[in-house]
């Protein structure tokens, strides 16, 4: 069933809507992948984003999605292939570093909710002008971070991001302060030694903090 990019943007503002953050995950081991979401999403944490750069992402999705209460996504899509994949793994939504014709007609014809990323006011302009308008702002600290999103945000009050790349606990509350910013996307909350040794507990912690992250006063 084709999406339209007007119900696309409702659908991934509705979970970028549920927690402050979302975690970005690489799992290497797809083992893993279901007691990862379920620390997660008992931390509060329920909207996540597996990227599509290990041979173990599919499989991780496909674990994932069995868990109660979980949204998985696959993030990194660059190809219409990978949309496909995604979607047949179980993917409620999509993530993009970017946006191509290629890419956003396969998400559209899939039915798979794309957040496609931007990272200046003319890919911004672009996308909301094809009816897409809850967007990725990535890499969101190499790109000019809060100052950059700002400044986006002044001519073009109707998009919202959610920003992706170098955000921290430090910096993700001036991040959510900004009036264009819906949630941001972290990798800090399933840190990659914790993952490899089980420290299930430890990252369901971690998400706990998370879930907390507010606007900066």
């Amino acid at each position: 069933m084709t999406l339209s990019p007007k119900n696309a943007s409702r659908q991934t503002r509705a979970l970028c809507e549920l927690a402050p953050i979302v975690p970005v995950l690489v799992i290497n081991d797809a083992a893993a992948a279901r007691p990862l979401a379920e620390a997660l999403v008992a931390g509060g944490l329920p909207v996540l984003e597996v990227t599509l750069r290990t041979p173990a992402a599919l499989d991780a999705i496909r674990a994932m999605a069995q868990v109660r209460g979980g949204h998985v996504g696959a993030g990194t899509l660059v190809t219409p292939d990978d949309v496909r994949a995604a979607k047949a793994a179980g993917a409620t939504f999509g993530v993009a570093p970017g946006a191509t014709e290629k890419l956003l007609t396969a998400c559209e014809a899939e039915g798979l909710p794309l957040l496609p990323g931007a990272a200046t006011a003319s890919e911004a302009m672009a996308l909301l002008e094809r009816g897409y308008d809850m967007l990725k702002f990535f890499p969101a600290e190499a790109s000019g971070g809060v100052a950059a999103l700002k400044a986006i945000g002044a001519p073009l009050p109707q998009i919202s991001f959610c920003p992706t790349g170098g955000i921290n606990p430090d910096n993700a509350p001036s991040y959510l302060s900004l009036s264009n910013v819906v949630c941001a996307g972290g990798s800090w909350v399933a840190p990659e030694a914790l993952v490899a040794m089980g420290k299930w507990d430890e990252i369901e912690e971690l998400a706990r903090e998370a879930a907390k992250l507010r606007a900066a006063p």
